[in-house]
């Protein structure tokens, strides 16, 4: 495997820092090298936060990236900071319950991912973080699903509840990225 970068981007509050950690740990299930790397606005909550994961099967030599092989939106501002940042033949991964706007450009994979309205209809919308990693499960390949589902057993495993619909929305997101790249695919 080479390297491969994944940036996830929106406000203070959205999950994330979670959802990169738990790329990040699914990876290090599956044996891979990985660097976790967070950043912060000014402010937690409301600001913005966006972090960083690589992985790869050789050492990392750094943890910076600057133009990562995927990206996954959660806001328009995150949007308009990160989108022209993302490699020719990458992905881009949108939250469209909160971005209004799509990505003009041909050279990349795009999906436009309602995953407000998924966490919503599951339950709760604490779990649009999840809905956006299953997606990026399931548009990159990077690590399995499989894997991906029991790093979420076990890092988010301690309210019962809120797992099932986890679970739930980390498939959900994953089978909505499946269907729409067999869609790409056709055209």
């Amino acid at each position: 495997m080479e390297q491969f970068e994944v940036t996830f981007a929106g406000f203070g509050g959205q999950g994330i820092m979670t959802a990169g950690q738990l790329l990040a740990y699914a990876a290090m299930a599956e044996g891979k090298k990985v660097i976790w790397l967070p950043s912060y606005g000014p402010e937690m909550r409301g600001g913005t936060a966006y972090c960083t994961v690589v992985i790869s099967d050789e050492r990392i030599g750094s943890p910076i990236i600057n133009n990562p092989k995927a990206l996954c939106v959660f806001n328009r501002p995150s949007f308009d900071k990160f989108a022209s940042r993302v490699k020719p033949g990458g992905i881009l991964i949108v939250n469209s319950s909160l971005i209004n706007v799509s990505s003009d450009r041909k050279d990349l994979t795009q999906l436009l991912v309602p995953a407000n309205d998924i966490a919503l209809k599951a339950g709760t919308p604490k779990t649009a973080n999840i809905v956006v990693l299953g997606a990026f499960i399931g548009a990159s390949d990077v690590i399995p699903f499989d894997t991906v589902r029991k790093t979420v057993k076990q890092k988010m495993g301690a309210k019962k509840e809120l797992l099932e619909i986890n679970l739930t929305v980390l498939k959900q997101g994953y089978d909505l990225a499946r269907k729409m790249l067999a869609k790409k695919e056709k055209v």
